[in-house]
C-alpha cells in the first residue's frame, strides 16, 4: 500500500463521511477506528454499518485500529468527540504534519477549547480547524457543501485547500480559529434547545426566536473569548447554527426534541450508541460564560434541563418573562 496523503482520526458518522469525499483523488486514505468490527466492515464491505449505514465507501479507504500507521500522513484530521480528544493526541505517533481539529466542543475537564488542547499536547503541529454547516450522510453522498477552514497562517492554507477542496465540498478561509471553534460548540447546545422547542410543541416562531436570541449569545461569548464577529456571522457560526436547529439529522437537536417530548437526559444518552456534544458542552459552557460576565440565558435554560432541574413549560415562562431590554443585548 502507497503512503497515505490524509489520515482521518475517528471513524463515526463525520469521520468516515469526511473519508468518503476526502478519499476522490487520493491513492488511499487511512481512516483510524477503535471498534474492530468497524475495521472489519470497512476494509471488508466498504460500508461503515455501526456509523454511516448504506453508504458505500471508495475501496482506497483503509481502515486501521494502529496510530502507528499515521506516522507517514501529511495531513491528519481530528474527528474523534471532544470528550475524548486528549486521549487521540495523547496516542499519535510522533510526526509534524499539520493536525486538523473536526471535533466541536469544550474539554469539561480542563475548560479547553479543542484548539487550547492541541497547542498543549502537540505544540509543533500546525494547527487548523474545520467546522461550517455539514450532515455526515449529505456529505458522504457527495451533495454541495461549504465550509470554513481556519488555519493558523495563510501558508498553511495553501497547503491544506488542495487536499481539502472537492467538486462537491468547498472550503473558505479563515484565519480565526477561537472563531470557527467556539462556532461550533455553542451552537450544539443551541442545537438541544430547538429540538426542545419541537418536542414541546411550541411552533415555528419560538424556534426562530431561538435561533436568533441563540446567535447573540453566541456572538456575546465568542467575541469576550476573541472570536471575530464576522467568523461567528458566517459558515461555522450562523450557517452552522441555523442547519443543526432545523432538523433531527442533528443528534443535539434530536435530544433536545426528546427532553421536549418529556423524557429524561439519562434516559435518552443511555440509549445513544453516538455523542450529542452539546450535552457535555452546556454545563462547561455555562460555568466558561459566567467566569466571564457573559449573559447566556439559554444556555442556563438547556443545563436545567439537561439536569433535570425544571421542565420546558416551566423554561419558556422564565425566558418569555425576562426584563424587557435592547435587542443589542
Amino acid at each position: 500500500m502507497n503512503a497515505a496523503k490524509i489520515g482521518i482520526v475517528g471513524a463515526g458518522a463525520w469521520g468516515t463521511a469526511l473519508a468518503q469525499v476526502l478519499s476522490e483523488g487520493q491513492d488511499n486514505l487511512l481512516l483510524w477506528a477503535r471498534e474492530l468490527e468497524v475495521i472489519e466492515q470497512i476494509n471488508t464491505h466498504h460500508e461503515n454499518k455501526s456509523y454511516l449505514a448504506n453508504h458505500p465507501l471508495r475501496q482506497n479507504i483503509v481502515a486501521t485500529n494502529d496510530t502507528d500507521d499515521l506516522a507517514s500522513c501529511e495531513v491528519i484530521l481530528l474527528v474523534t468527540p471532544a470528550q475524548h480528544l486528549r486521549a487521540s493526541l495523547e496516542a499519535l505517533p510522533n510526526t509534524d504534519a499539520p493536525l486538523i481539529l473536526c471535533s466541536k466542543g469544550i474539554e469539561a475537564s480542563s475548560r479547553m477549547l479543542m484548539s487550547d488542547l492541541v497547542k498543549a499536547l502537540r505544540p509543533n503541529n500546525p494547527l487548523a480547524v474545520l467546522s461550517g454547516p455539514t450532515f455526515a450522510g449529505e456529505v458522504a453522498k457527495g451533495l454541495p457543501t461549504a465550509l470554513t477552514l481556519a488555519c493558523e497562517t495563510e501558508t498553511l492554507w495553501d497547503q491544506l485547500k488542495p487536499l481539502i477542496a472537492k467538486p462537491s465540498f468547498r472550503p473558505y478561509y479563515s484565519d480565526d480559529i477561537i472563531g470557527a471553534e467556539i462556532g461550533g460548540a455553542v451552537k450544539n447546545v443551541l442545537a438541544i434547545g430547538c429540538g426542545v422547542v419541537e418536542g414541546a410543541g411550541l411552533g415555528q416562531n419560538a424556534r426562530a426566536s431561538l435561533i436568533g436570541r441563540g446567535f447573540a449569545e453566541m456572538l456575546r461569548y465568542g467575541t469576550s473569548r476573541g472570536a471575530r464577529t464576522e467568523t461567528l456571522s458566517g459558515l461555522c457560526g450562523l450557517g452552522d447554527l441555523v442547519l443543526t436547529c432545523s432538523s433531527t439529522s442533528s443528534r443535539n437537536f434530536s435530544l433536545g426534541k426528546g427532553l421536549g417530548e418529556g423524557q429524561s437526559a439519562a434516559s435518552l444518552m443511555s440509549n445513544r450508541s453516538t455523542v450529542a456534544e452539546g450535552a457535555h458542552t452546556a454545563p462547561v459552557l455555562q460555568a466558561d460564560a459566567r467566569e466571564h460576565g457573559v449573559d447566556m440565558p439559554i444556555v442556563d435554560a438547556v443545563c436545567a434541563l439537561l439536569a433535570g432541574k425544571t421542565d420546558p413549560k416551566s423554561v419558556v415562562d422564565q425566558l418569555m418573562n425576562r426584563p424587557l431590554v435592547s435587542e443589542r443585548r
